[in-house]
């Protein structure tokens, strides 16, 4: 049994927490450039049509009443390490996938709903952040479960379950399906999950290719993995990715993106205190095609300026060629703590 935990809209919680005239408000967390993007809105904002990673400029113009916020990337850190911190005391295996999100096995839990019940009281208390969760057998239906009732949803449901409860629903709503793909698929009759689940899986693979083809099959019927990455081995690498509710094809706001990435990711390095020589950035477009792009620097690194450029060259170098639905940043090749970082162009190799 497997749970995904989901702040509810937490770059705005966060703010609500510090500025609380603002509950009940529109409220957007966006920069203030004319290529700004929006990270993160509230529901009565959303009611509008504001979301992630869309214009900052076209969040203006939908909901003009709205309050923008600048990002305050500190205090968002600051406030998922104090969630996790309790989710990490009751659960014993977890694995974070972003400041805001993260799945844990409850395999060995007595009682496992209760004990989610409990926590999510508990850091409803102790942090102020509200979180909706998804239990299920595996990650997908999980983290598909987790967004089903949201704010502060708890859904539990087996994959014949969630085969049968969501075959009316587009299959916009399953991780990995964006709005090119569910285009395509609607060409093709394929407009619901149920109707998905009743298309040949040879037919997906012609018009798909096998790779996308089989994982739009497996996807539709809910299977996906059961392991929960346990964080308290050493690791070989550390990455942080996010896939856009609408693809991205501005470079500014990828860049804008990827610059968000990879200061999550180098906090995170660093209270690890682990640093690594590779930089690599993950990248996939509308057609589901997946490039990666690494460089190899001369000593280890974890501060933030240094994986942001590396990270941001790269993808300036890539240009990617169409709009883009996941895009990741990866830290590899990890020393010691003690290591000397590397200084400002000491770029040596790329890969």
């Amino acid at each position: 049994m497997i749970t995904h935990i989901d702040c509810d809209a937490f770059y705005v919680s966060v703010e609500l927490l510090r500025r609380p005239e603002l509950v009940g408000k529109p409220v957007v967390v966006a920069g203030s450039g004319p290529r700004a993007v929006v990270t993160t809105a509230s529901y009565e904002a959303r009611a509008y049509g504001v979301g992630s990673a869309s214009p900052a400029s076209q969040a203006r113009r939908l909901c003009p009443d709205a309050v923008f916020v600048a990002p305050d990337f500190d205090a968002y850190r600051a406030k998922s390490r104090e969630v996790w911190d309790r989710v990490r005391e009751r659960l014993p295996v977890v694995q974070q996938v972003g400041l805001d999100e993260g799945y844990a096995d409850l395999t060995e839990a007595e009682k496992p709903l209760r004990v989610l019940r409990e926590l999510v009281a508990e850091v409803r208390a102790r942090t102020g952040i509200g979180v909706s969760v998804g239990v299920g057998p595996n990650r997908l239906v999980a983290k598909v479960a987790s967004d089903l009732e949201k704010p502060q949803g708890f859904v539990a449901m087996g994959r014949e379950e969630a085969c049968r409860r969501l075959a009316s629903r587009s299959p916009r709503i399953i991780p990995g399906i964006g709005p090119k793909t569910a285009e395509r698929l609607a060409a093709l009759g394929y407009t619901t999950i149920g109707a998905l689940q009743q298309a040949p899986a040879d037919a997906l693979t012609r018009r798909f290719g096998h790779n996308h083809g089989s994982d739009l099959h497996a996807r539709a019927h809910f299977h996906g993995s059961d392991r929960v990455a346990s964080e308290s081995g050493p690791a070989k690498s550390r990455s942080t990715e996010t896939t856009f509710d609408r693809d991205i094809g501005e470079l500014p706001a990828l860049e804008a993106e990827l610059e968000r990435l990879a200061a999550e990711l180098a906090q995170g390095l660093q209270r690890k205190s682990v640093r690594g020589r590779t930089v690599a950035i993950k990248v996939r477009l509308d057609d589901w095609t997946t490039v990666t792009r690494a460089r190899t620097l001369a000593l280890p690194v974890n501060d933030t300026a240094t994986v942001t450029r590396v990270a941001v060259e790269l993808l300036r170098a890539y240009a990617p060629p169409r709009p883009v639905r996941l895009l990741g940043v990866r830290v590899a090749a990890f020393a010691d703590a003690d290591s000397t970082p590397a200084e400002p162009g000491q770029l040596t190799l790329g890969l």
